[in-house]
This record gives C-alpha cells, sequence and structure tokens, in this order.
C-alpha cells in the first residue's frame, strides 16, 4: 500500500497564506491558478503529445486528412479574389484583401486536417526530443504522406476552380491576378519569402494551447500577415501555381522549379531550422533528464 500513488492535489489543498499577501483564500489561489498563462515547457508538452499522436497515425489517415486539407487551402485563395474583386483599386486593399487568406487556414487547423507546414513543428518535437532512427523514420513518412497528400488536394481543387461555370466570368481574371501575384518572382526570391512563412505557421501552432479562446484571433492575424506581407507557403501557393499551370500562363517544369521547391524549402527552413530548434533550445533544460 505504501507504494500507491499519491492523490493530485487542488490548488486549495495546496494553499499557503504566507506565500503571498494578496492571496488570502483558497478560492482565490484556484482563480490565480485557472489565470496563469501556460508555461514554455508545458506548451512544449502538449505539442509534442500531440506530434507522438500525428506520428502513430496510419497512413490511409494522413492520405484523406491530408487531401482534405489540400482541397480546402483553396478557400485562401477563393477569399481573397471575392475580396480583391469588390475593393477598389488603391494600395491599401491588400490590407483587406489579405483577411480572405485567413478563411483557408481557419478551416484547415480548427478542423485537425493534415497541413505540411504544420508538421515541420508538431512532428519534429518528438524527433528532437526522442533522438532516435525509429521516430525520425517515422516523421519523414508522415512528411511524405501528407505532403504528396497536400499537393494532390490543390491539384484538385484548382482544376475544379478551372472547369466552365464554376467561378463567374468576371471572378476569373481576379482569382488569376491573386495567383499570379503569389507565385511571381524567381526561385531564390520565392525560397527567401517563404521563410517568414514556416516562421508564421510554426508560430500559430506554438500559441495556439495557450490562446484557448482566442486561436480564432491568433490565426487571423498571423495568416493576415502571411498574406498581407507576400510571404509564400507551399500548399496555399500550390492551388494559385496549379491555377496557372491549368490556364496554360506557366509549364509544370517552371511551377515545381521555379515555385514549388524553393518555397517548400523555406517553409522547412523556417519552421524546423529556425523556429523549432529555437523552441527546443528554450525548453531543453527543463524536460531533457541528465
Amino acid at each position: 500500500m505504501e507504494n500507491q500513488p499519491r492523490p493530485r492535489q487542488a490548488p486549495e489543498d495546496n494553499f499557503d497564506p504566507q506565500e503571498s499577501d494578496a492571496v488570502r483564500e483558497p478560492k482565490e489561489e484556484t482563480s490565480v491558478t485557472k489565470a496563469s498563462r501556460l508555461s514554455a515547457r508545458l506548451i512544449y508538452e502538449v505539442i509534442r503529445r500531440d506530434g507522438r499522436e500525428e506520428l502513430a497515425r496510419p497512413n490511409v489517415s494522413l492520405i484523406w486528412s491530408g487531401l482534405a486539407a489540400g482541397v480546402l487551402i483553396s478557400l485562401s485563395v477563393i477569399a481573397q479574389a471575392v475580396l480583391k474583386a469588390h475593393l477598389p483599386e488603391a494600395e491599401w486593399t491588400i490590407l483587406v484583401e489579405a483577411l480572405g487568406y485567413s478563411l483557408g487556414f481557419m478551416v484547415v487547423i480548427f478542423g485537425r486536417m493534415q497541413l505540411f507546414t504544420e508538421n515541420t513543428i508538431t512532428t519534429v518535437l518528438p524527433v528532437v526530443a526522442d533522438q532516435s532512427l525509429t521516430c525520425f523514420l517515422k516523421m519523414l513518412r508522415l512528411w511524405t504522406i501528407v505532403l504528396l497528400a497536400n499537393v494532390a488536394g490543390t491539384i484538385i481543387a484548382s482544376g475544379f476552380l478551372y472547369l466552365p461555370h464554376i467561378i463567374p466570368g468576371e471572378m476569373t481574371e481576379t482569382l488569376m491576378a491573386v495567383a499570379r501575384h503569389a507565385t511571381e518572382g524567381s526561385a531564390v526570391v520565392n525560397f527567401y519569402r517563404a521563410i517568414p512563412a514556416g516562421i508564421i505557421i510554426a508560430s500559430v501552432v506554438w500559441i495556439i494551447p495557450a490562446a484557448q479562446n482566442s486561436a480564432f484571433w491568433v490565426i487571423l492575424a498571423l495568416t493576415w500577415l502571411m498574406a498581407a506581407a507576400g510571404f509564400a507557403h507551399v500548399i496555399a501557393g500550390s492551388v494559385e501555381a496549379s491555377l496557372l499551370v491549368w490556364h496554360g500562363e506557366i509549364t509544370i517544369a517552371d511551377a515545381i522549379m521555379r515555385f514549388f521547391l524553393p518555397v517548400l524549402a523555406g517553409n522547412v527552413a523556417g519552421g524546423t531550422a529556425v523556429f523549432t530548434l529555437l523552441v527546443w533550445g528554450q525548453v531543453k533544460n527543463e524536460v531533457v533528464k541528465e
């Protein structure tokens, strides 16, 4: 009986009236505990556990979830085009137009669908923590499946938008204008402007556990910034690049070599090499047992 685990104590059980003059009653201690922000260590643990669950998901689940994310991220492009079509020609309109970019990300993130750039932090933290080949291979499996499923979804979505009568005639040119703007630039330029996008999406993943009821505003603000600043996201951008391919404005080779691969590399660099490793450095001494 001596080895039985001790029952978890409530905040009232830990109340020490000598600890602070500001907290005088057990119920006040409970209020303080509920109001306290999650520490970096606890946010890390939430994401690490989430990542381990994702790594254990079967291939079929990842494929369908990734496919759905690729299709529904097209809502960002459509919403941007709708806003652009109804706004006047002015320098400030991009600030309103960029709000549409958040729509697809909200659907995908709140719907718990597999989006590749989210996985550059969610599934990397377990690998960094475990430092095992098995965990690393699981991460590569998930990355490969989700990326391919996301891209397949964007091709399906853009092909659907290419069909006649799906998008009103007056909206088609606006949609194409949004796509051209998002995919312009050389391979080098696209790589560099993809790095901040990787950092931003990783930031969204990191902040959401602590944001709780404010998660909507976190996603809205950060994805709005991504669009307003002209940063490149590999999955949302694949919808736009695919649209240009369907309409014959660029070749498949150009879409892959000038846009897709450089942006993919930039997103991974930003989300993994920059943000995730900085986050790990922040909590490493608190979570690693010597």
